[in-house]
């Protein structure tokens, strides 16, 4: 009879009050009067802010990891720093939401609930430290979004772009829980800890077993991601979702994914890293070129960001694969996929700001003349261009930079090489956008038209857009936070 250890219940504090809140305000929203369906949305940024305080203090009473429920929790630095930022992006895309899902009259209580729980399921990747929870904390994230793709339900393109993103995301699952039992048939265990001494003590034949596993595994991460050549979903599900909802895909589950790579790449599977490293070579090349070039043809600014993301997804992958050279690639990779989650949660909530009454203004000519009609929204969408784009002195230029430093110092010189080209190709497209809004003359139905922006939207905004600028020149207090997390 095996021994029972009671669980430290209060490093697992963040989660079980988010589950609390998000059960109180699904009754709350069942029960609220019409006129009363602000309360759903006060309560879940409360829930958030609140969350995001309780992980704060943390990050100082647990200076050393911990590990507990039975190896399948732990509580690092990594694990504190990503839900950080999971509580950070999220309270702003709901803020852009508000508006948006109000007009067109969307179910606001379903959202948010929604939101809520897949936030609670990036919790738990965050702090995952066993296969079981990963695949627990994964589809909790991700079931959410397959309803909240599909929230406008008159149309057709959203419907749609639902029913693909959730047939492709159960493959995915698919390919991932079968790579974990092999896991599991050839190590007898579920957890992270203690899974680089099984494998250097394995035999041939569970080397083997081991390497197709990380074959499956590696195909379910690159997925959630977004990367070639699992890639097929973005474009359609970025360009059919509600604009808010692509907001949230494309911003804080990207953070919860990093964090798992970390664990199974780095800390599982150590004694694969050269096969895992040569995976990765391929899919970043793939993605960055795929994604920079297809980009390119975009004439809806949606699908444009949507393969600029599987670009920019390669480019974190570079500094993954350089980490176990340097390990100045894996803080460079968190750094990169952070700084561009901000930037991309900035992008998406300017088009769904312009996109009232009804009217999505998804099309690249509708951005011409911006400049005339909002400069300080024209001068926000600047800057996030700008930084995608990695102009100086935008943050984009020093994650760039920093990933660059990193394959050059793990001696990988051809590829830091390769990257700066895909690097000036993706510039062209974002600065193609500068140019309408600064160079171009509105289409003759926007002349003249008002763009409303509510204060809080104003506030947001220019927050979000300014980060971008700011981080770019004091970027060293992110940077810190992302090296101590990864050490």
């Amino acid at each position: 009879m095996t021994n029972f250890t009671m669980p430290l219940f209060s490093v697992a504090v963040p989660e079980i009050f988010v589950l609390c809140m998000a059960c109180i305000v699904l009754l709350v929203d069942v029960f609220v009067k019409e006129r009363f369906r602000w309360v759903t949305y006060a309560l879940v940024q409360l829930t958030l802010v609140i969350g995001f305080l309780l992980t704060l203090q943390q990050y100082h009473d647990y200076p050393q990891p911990i590990v507990t429920f039975s190896g399948h929790y732990v509580l690092d630095k990594l694990a504190v720093l990503t839900k950080l930022f999971i509580f950070v992006v999220s309270f702003f895309a709901f803020i852009y939401a508000n508006l948006y899902i109000k007009e067109r009259r969307m179910s606001r209580g379903d959202y948010y609930i929604l939101g809520l729980f897949a936030v609670l399921g990036m919790q738990v990747m965050a702090s995952a430290y066993s296969f079981l929870t990963i695949f627990l904390g994964l589809e909790l994230s991700t079931l959410p979004l397959y309803a909240m793709v599909a929230m406008q339900k008159d149309s057709r393109v959203a419907i749609e772009a639902s029913m693909k993103y959730f047939v492709m995301g159960a493959l995915a699952s698919g390919l991932l829980l079968y790579g974990i039992s092999i896991v599991y048939g050839a190590t007898g265990s579920f957890e992270i800890f203690g899974m680089a001494g099984l494998l250097q003590n394995a035999s041939s034949t569970q080397q083997a077993a081991l390497l197709l596993a990380l074959v499956f595994i590696l195909a379910g991460i690159i997925f959630k991601f977004g990367a070639v050549p699992f890639h097929m979903w973005v474009p359609d599900v970025y360009t059919g979702a509600p604009t808010t909802v692509t907001l949230f895909i494309a911003s804080a589950p990207k953070i919860a994914a990093f964090a798992i790579t970390m664990r199974i790449l780095v800390e599982a599977f150590p004694a694969l890293t050269s096969h895992w490293q040569h995976a990765l070579i391929a899919v970043s090349i793939l993605s960055m070129f795929g994604g920079n070039l297809l980009a390119i043809a975009q004439t809806n600014i949606k699908r444009m960001l949507a393969y600029s993301s599987i670009a920019h997804i390669g480019y974190t992958f570079l500094g993954i694969l350089a980490g176990p050279v340097d390990p100045q690639g894996y803080s460079a990779a968190m750094f990169y996929i952070v700084t561009y989650v901000i930037v991309a949660a900035g992008a998406f909530a300017i088009i769904s700001i312009l996109s009232t009454h009804n009217i999505e203004l998804d099309q690249l000519d509708d951005y011409r003349g911006l400049n005339a009609r909002s400069p300080w929204l024209a001068f926000m969408m600047l800057l996030l261009m700008f930084s995608m784009a990695g102009v100086p002195p935008t943050v984009g230029f020093f994650a760039k930079l920093g990933l660059l430093e990193a394959l050059v110092a793990a001696h990988y010189v051809w590829l830091a090489a390769l990257a700066l080209l895909f690097a000036i190709v993706g510039a062209y497209y974002y600065l193609r956008v500068v140019m309408l809004m600064y160079f171009e003359e509105p289409k003759s139905n926007l002349v003249g038209t008002h763009i409303s922006v509510t204060p809080s939207l104003m506030a947001a905004i220019s927050i979000n857009g300014v980060a971008a600028l700011i981080l770019g020149l004091l970027p060293s207090g992110l940077i810190d936070l992302c090296r101590i997390s990864v050490s």
